[in-house]
């Protein structure tokens, strides 16, 4: 082979050389941009998230189960049916709570003689046909706790636009597994 027919080789493999370089390297900077994204999209997800409990299904309320890793629940051993969407106004039972944040539920219970509050609560709730609870939560440390499947905020005051973002993050998420 000739030299000059050698330099021409030469010549025309560093451009496929450097196409190939730039297009790694293109991909591996997407895929930081992508990366960066998804962690701030999580970082500002309302709520603490706590452990995933599983999803096992028990047969009452008084099956023995593994205790709850937060109060009111966010994961973990449930009822095999769920409670009806909308106002209530008698406490759910823990096991029947979490089958309904594992159907993509948001819950907003209460623990407070507020019938202001209870009234705004009521209101935000009744915005949503399906996949919202508002219910009495006696004993709870807060006056208001919000749940849905890993996650709970609680309040001590009302903030509208804070638990209707909380609602509006994780409302019809589905967790089955």
């Amino acid at each position: 082979m000739a030299k000059d027919e050698r330099q021409a080789r030469a010549r025309r493999r560093i451009p496929r050389r450097r196409r190939t370089v730039v297009a790694v390297t293109a991909a591996v900077l997407a895929s930081i941009v992508v990366g960066y994204l998804a962690y701030r999209a999580q970082a500002n997800l309302p709520g603490t998230q706590l452990p995933d409990q599983g999803n096992l299904h028990i047969a009452g309320p008084e099956s023995p189960h593994e205790s709850y890793n937060s109060d009111p629940p966010t994961s973990g051993p449930h009822l095999p049916y769920i409670a009806p969407w909308g106002v209530h106004t008698r406490p759910i039972v823990r096991e029947l709570q979490v089958h309904n944040l594992e159907d993509g539920g948001v819950l907003v219970q209460y623990n407070c003689e507020c019938p202001e509050i209870v009234a705004t609560l009521k209101a935000i709730v009744q915005r949503y046909d399906k996949q919202v609870i508002l219910a009495p939560y006696p004993g709870m440390k807060h006056r208001i706790a919000l749940t849905a499947w890993t996650r709970i905020d609680t309040l001590d005051e009302l903030d509208e636009a804070r638990i209707t973002r909380f609602i509006e993050a994780y409302r019809g998420i589905d967790h089955h597994k």
